[in-house]
């Protein structure tokens, strides 16, 4: 059974060798080299893109990044928790909406964050209907704001979090929160005491999810928030294609990952440990 396990497995340890160890050896070789005059990657080795990195201006990039991820991550808890809830108890209706969650994936990212653009902008619909209902009288910058930023990022990785609380509280025993009932805990004794504790798992992997895509994210920050709110992702991705510095986008790119290892393991090893 071991033999034909390991040959079951094989492909797919192939496919994970080819689609990320090798491309992440290239990574850490390219961090290692010198921009070429042209772009790309020669040599000599040389540790000189590491040792860019504690520059003020890319650990403030880095902070914003950190700090915009966190935010958004907390948003979509505060929002999707609700609405995982109230699909887990939706009854015969739960395939319906779990479908309305999942249909803005049938349409692609980019065109969705233009939509937004044209919502957002000074002469968009939301500052047009304010300044008709005389809640304004002259439309507000909100597009190319850290509030356009973080609002795109909430709006595009949500699904991601409901969908982990959800498949947590389906699964939930209704006679706990029955019996917390039986035993004179209000609705909201339950839900604290309960309710959530039991549903901390899917929280945790939907945090994940959220935090890990919003923190790596370029084009919603690219196009909602303009030049004034870079983050790490747009960084990167300047460095490969408007610079085309290659060794310090790969330095960036292992920094990325590192720092999101190291916010991880912490979690990771007290999930292990039965602690969440």
């Amino acid at each position: 059974m071991t033999r034909l396990r390991a040959w079951f497995l094989a492909p797919s340890a192939l496919l994970l060798a080819a689609l990320f160890l090798i491309p992440l050896g290239i990574i850490c070789a390219y961090s290692l080299m010198t921009r070429g005059p042209y772009g790309g990657v020669s040599g000599p080795w040389t540790w000189d893109n590491y040792a860019r990195l504690p520059d003020p201006l890319y650990l403030l990039i880095l902070w914003r990044s950190l700090l915009y991820a966190a935010i958004s991550t907390a948003l979509c808890v505060l929002m999707g928790f609700p609405l995982a809830l109230f699909l887990a108890r939706s009854g015969h209706r739960r395939n319906l909406y779990l479908a309305l969650v999942i249909v803005p994936f049938w349409t692609s990212f980019l065109v969705r964050t233009y939509a937004w653009m044209f919502l957002l902008r000074e002469t968009g619909l939301i500052n047009s209907v304010l300044v008709w209902l005389g809640i304004l009288e002259q439309p507000f910058e909100m597009l190319y704001t850290p509030f356009a930023v973080i609002l795109g990022l909430v709006y595009g990785y949500l699904p991601f979090m409901v969908l982990p609380i959800y498949a947590t509280l389906e699964r939930l025993d209704r006679s706990l929160i029955e019996a917390a009932a039986d035993l004179g805990a209000r609705p909201l004794e339950s839900l604290f005491r309960i309710v959530i504790p039991l549903s901390r798992p899917g929280i945790l992997a939907g945090s994940v999810l959220v935090f890990i895509s919003c923190l790596g994210a370029y084009l919603t920050p690219d196009l909602l928030g303009g030049g004034k709110t870079i983050m790490i992702g747009n960084l990167v991705q300047n460095q490969f294609t408007s610079a085309r510095d290659w060794p310090f986008g790969s330095a960036l790119s292992l920094l990325l990952m590192l720092v999101v290892m190291l916010l991880l393991m912490p979690v990771l090893r007290r999930r292990q440990e039965g602690l969440l």
